[in-house]
């Protein structure tokens, strides 16, 4: 487990896992928000973007967080270890409700400067219907995956403990028990 990319819905928890999966394996953390937004919440080219991440997977470990569509066949290329975070939507929901109010006019750890913590309808609407819209198509690609790389499945707390916990032990992805999608 060298390059790990970690996927699933906002507010499923894929901050807070990437960095204690990060203290378990020495491996850096790569917080996609924090390379997308610009301050003011500005959106990059499309093109730069794509580039921005053909560099930060050409590096040889990472765990990296976020979804982007966009580029995401970039990153399943690059890993050799997926770990989707297939959290219920009420839980997804209350996380960013929480989140807005702990980080209220403040940026996260995991965004740049000049990006408030903010929460619109747009983004509630995305979180509800992600179990229908994207999770189909997610475990789909994931089982196209190649022999070689490892895919997670976590739906629960207990299942996060138990993964992070196999990672402590030096078990690995391999040994989670919800190992496959």
């Amino acid at each position: 487990m060298q390059r790990v990319l970690v996927i699933g819905s906002g507010g499923a928890g894929k901050t807070t896992f990437s960095l204690e999966l990060a203290k378990r394996t020495k491996l850096p953390v790569i917080h996609l928000d924090a390379h997308f937004w610009r301050p003011g919440w500005v959106q990059p080219e499309p093109e730069e973007w794509a580039d921005q991440v053909d560099q930060l997977t050409s590096e040889p470990r990472w765990i990296m967080d976020g979804n982007y569509g966009g580029t995401m066949e970039r990153r399943l290329e690059a890993c050799d270890t997926v770990v989707f975070l297939d959290r219920p939507r009420l839980l997804c929901l209350w996380r960013v409700v929480k989140r807005r109010l702990r980080h209220h006019r403040n940026s996260r750890q995991d965004l740049p400067p000049g990006c408030p913590e903010q929460l619109d309808l747009e983004f509630m609407r995305w979180i509800w219907s992600y179990p229908g819209r994207k999770r189909p198509a997610i475990l789909e690609r994931l089982s196209r995956l190649r022999a070689d790389q490892a895919v997670v499945v976590l739906r629960t707390g207990t299942d996060v403990r138990r993964f992070l916990t196999s990672v402590a032990s030096g078990d690995g992805p391999h040994g989670s028990p919800a190992g496959s999608p």
